[in-house]
C-alpha cells in the first residue's frame, strides 16, 4: 500500500515537474521567435518634420545632465523643440537645465510648476498631457530624464515610425543593471515581453491587453495622440506608458515596442530601495486584480522555480531529468536575449530562479501597498 502510494505521488510530480518545465520550453521558443521578428530602427535619414521632445522632471539634478545634453546633440532632425516640465523640484534641477539650455541652438522651454496634478491623475501623467499641448510637432516624443540617446536615435525613431507606417513606437533602451538587484530583477523587463507577448499580431491586434511599452522612450503621431486622448485617456493610470498604447488601439491605432538597444540607454534603479520602490509602485496595475495576479505568479513559479528544484532533488531520475530540460531551457532563453539586448550573460542568466522569486515577492509587496494605500512615488502620493 505504501508503495503504491509512492509511485503515484511519484507520477503526480512528474507530471507537474514536465508542465512547468513544458511552460519554460514553449516560452523558449516562442522568445527565439520574436528575437527574429523584433523590429530593428531603420537607417538614419534626415527628418524634415517637426519633433516634439516632451521631458517630465522632478529632482533629475543627479542624472538630467547626459540626458538634456545627448536631447541637444541629435542629428538629423532640423526641426526639434524640447519641451521640459519640472514638476516642483526642492533640488538643483531647474538651475542645471537653465545652464544648460543656455545659448542652445535647438528651441528649448521650460516649465516650472509645482502645483500638485488634479485629483485622479497621476504626476507624471499630468505633466506630459500639458506638455502634449503646448507641442506643435507632427511627432511627440516622451522620454524620462535618465534616458541618454545615441546621435540619431530621435531620426531613427521617427523614420522606423512611419516606414512601419504605426501610430506608435516604443524603442526600448539598452538597461544597464550594476548592483545585485537591479542584476537580478532589471533583465525580466525584455525577458517577459519577448516571452509572453505575441510581437507582430500584437502590433496588427486591435487587442488593448496585447501592449508592451516603455514611458523611457515613446514615440507618437501627434494626431493620433490627441484623437485617443493621449494620457487623459487613463489619467490614473501608474504604467502611463502601457495606457498610452491602449489609448491608441482603442482608436484602431496601431504601436509596438521595438529593439531600442542601439538608441538609447538608462540606469533606472541605483539601489535595492529605489528599485523596491520602484517596483511596487506599478506591479499591482499589471492585472488590476490581485486573483489574477497570484494566478501568474504560480505560473511563474511553476515554469521557473519548480523545474530547478526539481533538477537538484533525488526524488526521482526522470524527475531530475524533466526538471534539468526546464532549467536550461529558460537559462537560454535569457542568454539569448541577453545577448540581443546587450546586458549581462553569465552568471546572471543562471540565477533566473532567483530573479523569479523576487518578482514574485515584489508583487505581493506591491499589493500590500496598494491595498493599504501606501504607494507613493518621488514624495507623491499616487491615486
Amino acid at each position: 500500500m505504501v508503495g503504491h502510494v509512492t509511485r503515484l505521488f511519484t507520477l503526480l510530480l512528474l507530471r507537474i515537474v514536465q508542465l512547468g518545465s513544458a511552460i519554460a520550453v514553449l516560452s523558449a521558443v516562442h522568445s527565439l521567435i520574436n528575437l527574429k521578428l523584433l523590429r530593428k530602427p531603420v537607417s538614419e535619414k534626415v527628418i524634415n518634420e517637426k519633433i516634439s521632445v516632451l521631458l517630465p522632471v522632478l529632482n533629475e539634478a543627479d542624472r538630467i545632465a547626459p540626458t538634456l545634453q545627448s536631447l541637444l546633440n541629435q542629428k538629423m532632425v532640423p526641426n526639434l523643440e524640447i519641451i521640459i516640465r519640472d514638476d516642483g523640484s526642492t533640488d538643483q534641477t531647474v538651475s542645471l537645465i537653465k545652464h544648460l539650455i543656455q545659448n542652445s541652438p535647438i528651441t528649448v522651454e521650460l516649465i516650472v510648476d509645482d502645483q500638485s496634478a488634479p485629483e485622479g491623475w497621476v504626476s507624471k501623467s499630468w505633466s506630459c498631457y500639458q506638455m502634449s499641448k503646448m507641442a506643435v510637432g507632427s511627432v511627440l516624443v516622451f522620454t524620462d530624464a535618465d534616458v541618454k540617446f545615441a546621435p540619431t536615435a530621435l531620426a531613427q525613431s521617427v523614420a522606423t515610425l512611419r516606414d512601419a507606417e504605426l501610430d506608435l513606437i516604443s524603442p526600448y533602451p539598452k538597461q544597464v543593471a550594476i548592483s545585485w538587484s537591479e542584476r537580478l530583477i532589471q533583465p525580466l523587463l525584455q525577458w517577459s515581453w519577448l516571452s509572453f507577448l505575441p510581437l507582430r499580431i500584437a502590433e496588427k491586434s486591435k487587442n488593448p491587453n496585447l501592449v508592451a511599452s516603455n514611458g523611457q522612450f515613446i514615440v507618437v503621431d501627434a494626431t493620433k495622440y490627441r484623437v485617443s486622448g493621449g494620457h487623459s485617456a487613463y489619467p490614473d493610470a501608474v504604467l502611463d506608458d502601457i495606457a498610452l498604447l491602449r489609448a491608441i488601439k482603442n482608436n484602431s491605432g496601431r504601436g509596438n515596442v521595438i529593439d531600442g538597444t542601439n538608441l538609447a540607454t538608462t540606469r533606472m534603479y541605483r539601489n535595492v530601495t529605489e528599485l523596491t520602490n520602484g517596483y511596487t509602485k506599478s506591479l499591482w496595475s499589471v492585472t488590476n486584480n490581485r486573483f489574477q495576479s497570484r494566478l501568474i505568479s504560480i505560473f511563474f513559479l511553476l515554469g521557473y522555480v519548480l523545474p530547478p528544484l526539481a533538477a537538484l532533488s533525488r526524488l526521482n531520475p526522470r524527475i531530475q531529468r524533466a526538471g534539468a530540460v526546464g532549467y536550461l531551457a529558460a537559462v537560454l532563453s535569457r542568454l539569448l536575449i541577453a545577448r540581443r539586448t546587450k546586458s549581462a550573460e553569465f552568471p546572471d542568466v543562471m540565477t533566473h530562479p532567483i530573479s523569479i522569486l523576487g518578482l514574485v515577492g515584489l508583487t505581493e509587496l506591491s499589493w500590500y501597498r496598494r491595498v493599504r494605500k501606501k504607494l507613493t512615488w518621488r514624495g507623491k502620493k499616487l491615486p
